[in-house]
């Protein structure tokens, strides 16, 4: 992946170019920011940049054999590890096609896309001792074209304290020339004594106008569903990426919140349960996504309320719609709100009675709404 490729982050751009040009380059860094931020996309240039057999000032060339190797994420001296079900695999290696072919189509692939693509209970995975003594093995031989050895460890804070203990020393103490980049999202659960050893680079979450830019040339939607897709994203391109996946969905969901708080207010009954009904016949994700976006509307509502529009994050029609609905959300109901969607949303991934979720949530928000 070239430099140029990647949205954004212009400053750690440069600062690991400039890095590797005067050599200086930390043999330990971790990139801290949710992976939809671009942190494995910023591994991968600076990797290639490392690698590159031609490199320029500005990036890599992109065409000589090393940066080919990287870009298919074939080079031999670039090595991955991330978190797997021990029951199927206690290392990588065996789940590289998989999770390699992911990458290459998403390199903003977030650990819950990976949980649901390499198993289909939904385990949770990590990254084990057994994957420790591979890493170690692989960075003592010697590199492949006698220059950098990169070792990128994609969810490093799914480490057991075994496998982190067990790397301790070689990351304080790598061989010659030999790169770690730790892609972390929280660095609460990741051990003091690596945290220690890495040169710690906060991966920014990405501009609403750089996020603009690329989804309206990459993706060519409607602009009223991009403005809104990127006021909920909150500089996360994965989450983004998600809710275009449903874009037809968007103008829906907006319709279903509508029609919710209408027939809740005005008390109809039997609108209310038709329209449970229909909530139930919907896909679980689609279920998700709907609970996912009344909860942004709650809250650009307060902000309207209280910030005087400065705040808001919505499109044109959300906006709209807000002048005249955003009092009915107040300081007297605002947490009810959060609550019940924030519960529904935990009764819809363990699968609850769907009639019933809806139709509930009809009548407290017929309840909350009065509060106001």
């Amino acid at each position: 992946m070239l430099f140029k490729d990647i949205i954004g982050h212009h400053d750690l751009k440069q600062r690991f170019i400039n890095d590797t040009l005067n050599n200086r380059v930390s043999h330990a860094h971790l990139l801290l920011g949710k992976m939809g931020y671009g942190g494995l996309p910023l591994a991968l240039a600076f990797s290639q940049y490392l690698l590159c057999e031609n490199r320029q000032n500005e990036d890599s060339c992109g065409v000589c054999a090393a940066c080919k190797k990287v870009q298919k994420l074939e080079h031999p001296d670039l090595h991955f590890t991330f978190p797997t079900v021990q029951s199927e695999s206690k290392i990588s290696d065996p789940q590289f096609p998989l999770w390699k072919s992911l990458v290459l189509e998403n390199p903003y692939l977030d650990l819950n896309t990976w949980i649901t693509q390499s198993d289909e209970k939904g385990r949770n995975p990590i990254i084990s001792v057994h994957q420790s003594v591979e890493i170690i093995k692989k960075l003592n031989f010697k590199s492949f074209d006698g220059g950098y050895k990169i070792s990128i460890l994609w969810m490093a804070e799914e480490m057991n304290t075994a496998c982190a203990n067990k790397l301790l020393k070689i990351i304080e103490e790598p061989p010659h020339k030999t790169v770690f980049i730790l892609l972390v999202e929280s660095e609460d659960t990741i051990l003091p004594t690596i945290l220690s050893r890495t040169q710690i680079t906060k991966v920014k979450q990405l501009s609403d106008e750089d996020l603009m830019l690329y989804l309206s040339q990459k993706e060519g939607k409607n602009e009223e569903v991009l403005h809104s897709v990127v006021a909920r994203a909150s500089g996360d391109l994965s989450i983004a990426m998600e809710l275009l996946q449903s874009e037809e969905k968007e103008n829906t969901n907006f319709n279903y919140f509508v029609e919710l708080m209408r027939i809740s207010y005005k008390k109809n009954v039997l609108e209310m349960m038709a329209w449970a009904e229909r909530m139930a016949t919907l896909g679980r994700e689609e279920q998700k996504h709907f609970i996912k976006y009344a909860l942004y509307m709650i809250r650009q509502s307060i902000m309207k309320n209280f910030t005087d529009d400065e705040l808001m994050r919505t499109s044109p029609g959300e906006s709209d719609f807000l002048k005249n609905f955003s009092r009915f959300i107040t300081g007297n109901n605002v947490i009810d709100f959060n609550s019940l969607f924030n519960t529904a949303h935990y009764s819809v991934e363990r699968n609850a009675n769907s009639k019933l979720l809806f139709t509930t949530i009809t009548f407290e928000v017929m309840r909350y709404i009065h509060k106001a």
